[in-house]
């Protein structure tokens, strides 16, 4: 019974400490005129304002939507907080919060009888109010004198994924690379960011959004852009960020581009 109290309190301790650790996250709201976002920010350790940090923006999926200023953190936050990321790479970390009634990205999205979900991504088109507001934030944040506007960031997982697509369309030279996992995007729109590097991600079993999208992308890609890279899980499901995750390359490769 000793053995067993003793195990619960760790991994109740242990969960406080995790919820500590997102704490490191402020919380921030951005609002110009109609347009408002929420978000989490990550400054480095010893965070000198009179210098000038790269800046990450990462996008989160449909599921962690709403408007408590959290749940972004869910996939992707912890990644950020590791010592080592802290100390190799001391940069600015934003994540956004798409609110519940709305998407990153322009794209119809339609069910079939079983509940599976088809993408329909639209070319060009206006954007959502919540990319509309991301726009906003994203340019208002480079005016910051520490922001080092050529090693400015964004990555995204599934919904997010695809506004990462979508963003770098938006603002095609603002970003040094970008990662996009599990996303998608109508492939006639690759032209308008042919030139940022990427580094693609999928799984192939992935159920929810299929790896089509992101291997027609990549493929384009290879024959019109400047660098890209694809990596596909083959036994992964949607849930291939934990992959790219912990890719040892990942935020070397990334934090390496400089426009």
């Amino acid at each position: 019974m000793k053995q067993i109290f003793v195990t619960l309190f760790l991994m109740a301790f242990m969960s406080v400490l995790k919820a500590q650790d997102l704490n490191k996250y402020d919380r921030g709201n951005f609002i110009k005129g109609k347009d408002s976002i929420s978000y989490r920010i990550l400054f480095p350790e010893n965070f000198n304002p009179a210098q000038k940090y790269p800046i990450i923006f990462f996008l989160h999926g449909s599921g962690e939507r709403g408007n408590n200023n959290e749940s972004q953190l869910v996939h992707g936050g912890k990644l950020f907080l590791k010592e080592e990321v802290r100390k190799n790479f001391p940069a600015i970390v934003v994540f956004p919060q798409c609110p519940a009634n709305d998407y990153w990205a322009n794209v119809n999205i339609s069910s079939n009888e079983q509940g599976k979900r088809s993408f329909s991504f639209v070319e060009g088109g206006k954007p959502t109010k919540a990319m509309k507001a991301l726009n906003k934030m994203v340019k208002d944040f480079l005016k910051k004198p520490f922001i080092n506007k050529s090693q400015v960031y964004v990555g995204g997982l599934s919904m997010g994924g695809m506004g990462t697509f979508e963003l770098l369309r938006r603002q095609r030279k603002t970003f040094a690379a970008a990662i996009a996992i599990c996303g998608g995007d109508n492939t006639n729109n690759i032209e308008k960011y042919k030139t940022v590097p990427l580094w693609i991600f999928h799984g192939g079993k992935d159920d929810v959004v299929d790896p089509a999208f992101s291997i027609a992308i990549s493929e384009r890609l290879k024959t019109v852009g400047d660098e890209v890279k694809f990596t596909l899980y083959p036994l992964a499901n949607h849930n291939s960020w934990d992959s790219a995750f912990a890719e040892p390359d990942l935020l070397p490769w990334l934090f390496s581009h400089k426009r």
